[in-house]
């Protein structure tokens, strides 16, 4: 894959799963990484794993607190990015009628930081003329699932979609791609938020056949997704939604 000579990359979630298997991507092709994420021991121990992979940098931010938010566009005002990849998420399926204020804002309040963070990346790309991001949204937001019912989760993600569609747009004349990937089951800690660790192999197997090529995803696979589109090799892409979910968009077992 081709990417921008000393070309820099922003990733919002890359302590763990899709967000780190990006990171580590994007420094096999010599891009210098900076990560964020909000779990202090987390960040440090992603830190330490990617140096081995080229120039990484991290920086802690809690995505909830608009004090942090605040300091992270400093930070990014003072940087150049020419890639963004926005992987943070929490997922933790509640029937619509028992879903309280909290759980509404625990999704919606991330989706306000991915705009307010995207938003002061973009418009320092337009100063460049120059720039790739990359969403991650989700299957749940094309389609509902009974067994994990996740209406809040969904309108989020859903949102993330549409918001993905009008940046393409507006920033298209600057030379900014806009993409997303929409993922179906991938192997990530994020579902750890209601499964048992002991269980999280066995849950996540049993979704197995939910998919037409009989198996979940990893955020390995994702990640290269991801990478293509952030690429040279994708300069003809933008506003696109990428279903990387094993055929379910197509069709059920």
């Amino acid at each position: 894959m081709k990417f921008k000579q000393l070309g820099k990359a922003l990733i919002i979630g890359g302590s763990s799963g899709i967000g780190f298997d990006t990171a580590k991507l994007l420094l096999k092709e010599n891009v210098h990484v900076t990560i964020v994420a909000n779990n202090q021991i987390k960040l440090d121990s992603a830190t330490k794993n990617l140096q081995n992979y080229g120039e990484i940098k991290s920086v802690q931010a809690n995505l909830y607190d608009p004090e942090n938010i605040q300091v992270l566009k400093n930070h990014i005002n003072n940087t150049k990015f020419d890639y963004l990849v926005n992987a943070a998420g929490t997922f933790e399926p509640k029937s619509f009628v028992d879903h309280d204020q909290s759980d509404y804002d625990k999704y919606m309040n991330i989706n306000k930081a991915l705009f307010e963070i995207s938003q002061t990346v973009a418009k320092k790309m337009q100063q460049q003329q120059f720039g790739s991001i990359v969403n991650i949204g989700s299957m749940w937001a094309k389609q509902a699932i009974k067994a994990t019912p996740s209406s809040a989760y969904s309108m989020a993600k859903a949102g993330l979609h549409a918001l993905t569609q009008h940046m393409a747009m507006e920033l298209a004349d600057d030379n900014i791609r806009v993409n997303a990937v929409s993922p179906a089951v991938v192997k990530t800690p994020i579902y750890l938020g209601f499964v048992k660790a002991e269980d999280f192999d066995k849950t996540l197997s049993s979704f197995d056949s939910f998919h037409p090529i009989g198996r979940i995803g990893t955020s390995k696979q994702v990640a290269k997704t991801i990478a293509f589109l952030l690429s040279e090799d994708a300069n003809w892409v933008t506003g696109a939604i990428w279903d990387i979910d094993g055929g379910v968009m197509a069709g059920r077992n």
